[in-house]
């Protein structure tokens, strides 16, 4: 399974947390990770996003340049678990892509969670994407690290 963590891009400050919209800059970094993206996924490549605005306005980016549906999940939302995000993405049995688009400190979570065993509070940069591939390797299911961008390297 190739699993693609993507930050939500940057967001204006305030209340209510769920309907934060993107900054300008936010705007730029969701399109600038949607091209680098693009560029690499499969058509095969499934898209879900948290219900935050913040979350859908990044994932919109990547859905109209790949034409492509999301799909919104309660399980990607603010305050998820890394347990509730990693079944709901169906690692590491999905045999398509799944990019997920989300929130610190879960996304964090779920990548050290996979590759390093146990939960700790690694921070993945607003924008950024983390892609991680899931190998059987003499049986033992492995989590391997194929690539970390940001939008400024994108």
């Amino acid at each position: 399974m190739e699993l693609i963590l993507w930050r939500h891009a940057e967001a204006e400050p305030g209340e209510p947390d769920l309907g934060r919209r993107l900054t300008a800059k936010g705007e730029k970094q969701a399109r600038r990770m949607a091209e680098w993206l693009h560029g690499r996924l499969p058509d095969s490549a499934r898209i879900i996003a948290s219900p935050a605005t913040r979350a859908q306005q990044t994932a919109q980016a990547l859905a109209d340049l790949a034409h492509r549906k999301l799909k919104t999940l309660e399980q990607v939302a603010p305050g998820a678990t890394a347990e509730e995000l990693l079944a709901a993405v169906g690692w590491p049995d999905s045999r398509a892509p799944v990019v997920v688009i989300g929130h610190q400190p879960t996304l964090g979570l779920a990548a050290s969670r996979l590759l390093a065993g146990a939960e700790r509070p690694w921070t993945i940069k607003k924008a950024a994407v983390w892609w991680l591939s899931s190998s059987d390797r003499d049986g033992l299911e492995q989590a391997v690290l194929r690539a970390v961008i940001n939008p400024d390297l994108s």
